[in-house]
């Protein structure tokens, strides 16, 4: 990999910063070249939405604070992408929620999969699950293999980035499921409980902080605040968003 300093000062100084994290993270095993990709993709729905949290997706965050809390065994989904973007927080929450952190790979190998295990316990994490033979039936791909302690008896699975085929079967099995997901359009936006559209960098310190506040909140008001929450408008309003910023975009080029 080019080793180079980066500028603080370069407009996209954020964006370098954590690509060159994802890079990293393929030297070291942690993170796949195809995960490069998912990332760049998500970075162009970011662009489109202008790289910042809206009110749709604050709504959306406190229902799935909310929902995590209210469940009886939560599980959060982890990958190499998430892990190196967000490391520090998804500890910190499956603390907080008292939720194992499953490891799930598209790319798996059993090599990889101890590494993300490995630099997860140098963060502090206490339960973390790996594959133990136990799949998801209907699923042909690598992330139909999971733990029988973790999404195989989870009421709720936060799945911090795009993955439609598991969203969809997991669903179909009566679980609740809870997405960060740039891309509005993704089977994953559309078909999970809970679809958080937002750039999971901006999403987890939110999620920690919403957490803790609502931690101590009474049953009932968190079932009120996960009872208002429409997922279908949240997603619609995404796209709403998204459209108006093309419309004003094209709108300053054609003056």
């Amino acid at each position: 990999m080019v080793k180079y300093k980066l500028n603080k000062s370069h407009p996209r100084y954020l964006s370098l910063y954590y690509r060159d994290r994802l890079a990293k993270g393929v030297e070291d095993g942690i993170t796949s070249l195809q995960g490069l990709t998912a990332h760049g993709r998500g970075e162009a729905f970011d662009y489109l939405l202008g790289e910042k949290t809206y009110t749709f997706a604050k709504k959306a965050t406190e229902a799935a604070c909310s929902l995590m809390l209210l469940s009886n065994y939560p599980v959060i989904s982890v990958n190499g992408n998430s892990i190196i973007l967000s490391g520090k927080e998804f500890v910190l929450l499956a603390k907080l929620f008292n939720a194992p952190l499953e490891i799930n790979l598209f790319h798996y190998s059993a090599r990889r999969a101890k590494k993300i295990a490995g630099l997860l316990q140098k963060l502090g994490a206490e339960k973390i699950l790996l594959p133990d033979g136990t799949e998801i039936n209907g699923i042909k791909s690598t992330r139909r293999m999971i733990n029988s302690l973790g999404q195989k008896i989870a009421d709720t699975v936060f799945v911090p980035l795009e993955d439609g085929d598991r969203t969809e079967k997991l669903i179909s099995l009566g679980k609740k499921v809870i997405s960060v997901d740039l891309n509005p359009l993704s089977r994953t936006a559309q078909k999970a409980t809970i679809t958080i559209i937002d750039n999971l960098v901006r999403v987890m310190p939110l999620f920690l902080k919403t957490a803790r506040l609502y931690k101590d909140k009474p049953k009932k008001e968190l079932e009120k605040i996960y009872n208002n929450y429409n997922n279908k408008a949240s997603v619609s309003r995404a796209i709403i968003t998204i459209n108006k910023n093309l419309t004003k975009l094209s709108g300053k080029l054609t003056l």
